[in-house]
């Protein structure tokens, strides 16, 4: 058997960000994937972040991952979401280009210093004594490997179900893995059925965009890469548009939804609850007289454009009438039919903090496998799956992100500590602590973690602690600087129509004014605002929101505390028996890391988290 450092199974977004990072920290890595051309493809949306997705992206970056510039580079539209709302909520998502975004991305991965890439299907994995230690593929082949990472996205025993038919199926018609869901469960990790799906295509030409709202981009000023280099500028933006369904379409559905392999009873998983199909969509919120749907870009070189919004399974012939219902699309050509896909993911409270299985010793999993949707959430874990299985190889100690540093953290928190019966959305609703991380911070948050795990480029470091140097010491000047209501000041704001300061005032209480941005105190004070826009965006949502986020940073102290207290990995806690009995079942099922992850368990109450903390007391 050949010998590697690591073994990722599965070449989709998570796979991708996985591989790179432990081939870029110095190990020689293999990426097992069954068709290398689909690596990191975009099988539903092509489209990369939203609300708390964005964010998840400009972590990534950040941490030195690799979606953020592969996402600037490939963007047909940008748009900064929730601009009119707080910096809690604001959010970029770019309309990728389909066919380049995943050829831009394999690029990266063949040419990657350390990294073999094999085309093939793995039957089961390699186990010695509870610990993974290679796997073996379906010809025979057998690879050794010190830490092995599933990250098989949609494709464990993939079925696409259209109507009342269902066949065995990965996503885009690929052939599924077959074989790797039911040895886990051998091993005794546990599975359960998820499903997603994906709406119709439409060729270009057969639409009639004069019947649809435009929706256009904000221009090439955005990135998620902190990297400026990357991003790539087109001539102009290709458009989207927005419709919405009509009471035909409601009618036809109703007519039909029997025939929907949701309504049929052909469906065994869970679908997701916030990317529902449009069936789904009528019978939940029947209330509701229309739906929004956009009609969005695929590519730059496939002339088809992709209804957002109208994922269905229902058959052919009822999607063509569905389609037709639609405005601006009665003489629409479908090129490509909807489907909905089900397939096995594994029981994430199975997993560490640091996504290494509790079962089976240096056995990772990310991705999609682990019960997420969507490609930001996969590639986030495939990051720190990555670090971590490096950061274990190298005996060092673990890179766990708390909720209050990243949505990153969040999100994995979440999945290991509550586990999820259906796909796994990021949401900002979820993060307790949003208000620190926002989409402007991502690089003041994580930078240090990424260089000092060895992720991130030393030039890009020394960039970041620049920026940073540069927003504390204008920060500071700006708090010592005052300015008087002299007839020229006077005169300057009379000229931007803006009430005028009544007393000597200091520049940032001037920036806290909620009729003041820093644009228009740019205008008004030119001689002082000489820094550049991102700079003095930072300093006004730190002057602006204040006592917020010095609230917010308040209530992380006790979070960081109860993080410290560690909680030994061979407690029993069936014979803690001051602990209530829901209490020691789902502590002993998760077998929580620290007091805080404990604390968070559903069926752990406050009174439990004192029982466990007389016991450590005792205990020590």
């Amino acid at each position: 058997m050949r010998m590697y450092d690591a073994i990722i199974i599965g070449g989709g977004h998570a796979g991708a960000e996985a591989a790179l990072a432990l081939a870029r920290l110095g190990k020689y890595t293999l990426l097992i994937s069954g068709n290398l051309k689909m690596m990191a493809s975009m099988p539903c949306n092509p489209s990369i972040g939203g609300p708390a997705k964005g964010t998840l992206v400009r972590e990534i970056d950040a941490l030195g991952g690799e979606m953020g510039k592969n996402a600037d580079r490939t963007a047909l539209q940008m748009k900064m979401l929730n601009r009119g709302k707080g910096p809690a909520v604001r959010a970029l998502r770019v309309q990728s280009d389909k066919v380049l975004y995943p050829r831009m991305m394999q690029e990266v991965l063949a040419s990657q210093v350390n990294l073999e890439l094999l085309e093939a299907y793995v039957k089961e994995l390699v186990i010695t004594d509870d610990t993974v230690g290679g796997v073996r593929l379906e010809d025979g082949r057998c690879f050794e490997s010190q830490v092995t990472i599933i990250t098989t996205g949609t494709f464990m025993e993939g079925a696409i179900l259209v109507g009342d038919t269902k066949r065995s199926s990965g996503p885009d018609n690929e052939r599924p893995s077959i074989g790797l869901s039911a040895n886990l469960r051998r091993l005794g990790i546990p599975t359960f059925r998820l499903k997603t799906g994906t709406p119709p295509r439409v060729w270009r030409d057969s639409v009639d965009f004069s019947q649809m709202t435009l929706s256009p981009g904000d221009g090439f000023v955005h990135h998620f890469s902190h990297d400026p280099d990357v991003l790539r500028v087109l001539p102009e933006e290709w458009p989207c548009h927005l419709i919405h369904t009509t009471p035909l379409t409601h009618q036809i559905i109703h007519e039909n939804i029997r025939r929907s392999a949701l309504f049929g009873g052909l469906v065994e998983g869970v679908g997701p609850r916030y990317c529902p199909s449009i069936e789904d969509k009528l019978v939940k919120f029947s209330d509701k007289e229309r739906h929004q749907l956009f009609i969005e870009p695929e590519s730059a070189s496939i002339d088809r454009v992709y209804l957002q919004g109208f994922s269905t399974s229902m058959p052919h012939e009822v999607q063509e009438l569905m389609v037709h219902s639609l405005p601006g699309l009665s003489q629409a050509r479908i090129a490509k039919y909807a489907y909905a896909i089900e397939y096995d993911a594994i029981d994430p409270t199975s997993l560490k903090p640091t996504l290494e299985s509790k079962i089976i010793h240096r056995l990772f999993f990310a991705g999609q496998v682990n019960g997420t949707s969507g490609y930001e959430e996969a590639a986030a874990q495939g990051l720190m799956a990555g670090i971590n299985a490096y950061l274990l190889l190298e005996g060092r100690p673990h890179f766990v992100l708390r909720r209050d540093e990243a949505y990153i953290g969040v999100l994995i928190d979440d999945l290991v500590t509550k586990g999820t019966k259906e796909p796994y959305r990021m949401l900002t609703s979820r993060a307790e602590f949003r208000l620190l991380l926002r989409h402007d911070n991502a690089d003041l948050r994580l930078s240090e973690h990424g260089y000092r795990i060895g992720l991130l480029p030393t030039e890009r470091y020394m960039r970041f602690t620049k920026k940073k140097a540069a927003i504390e010491a204008e920060y500071r000047r700006l708090r010592t600087t005052f300015i008087t209501p002299s007839e020229a000041i006077r005169n300057r704001f009379a000229d931007l129509d803006i009430p005028v300061i009544k007393a000597k005032t200091s520049l940032t209480d001037v920036l806290k004014r909620p009729d003041i941005d820093h644009e228009a105190m740019r205008k008004l004070f030119p001689e002082h605002f000489t820094e550049s826009a991102e700079i003095y965006e930072q300093i006004e949502i730190e002057v602006k929101y204040e006592g917020y986020i010095q609230k917010a940073i308040r209530e992380t102290e006790k979070l960081k505390k109860e993080e410290l207290i560690a909680l030994p990995e061979d407690i029993d806690y069936h014979k803690i028996t001051n602990l209530a009995l829901e209490a020691r079942s789902k502590l002993q099922a998760i077998r929580p890391l620290t007091i805080g992850q404990a604390s968070r368990i559903s069926g752990v109450n406050p009174a439990d988290i004192q029982t466990l903390l007389i016991y450590l007391r005792s205990r020590n």
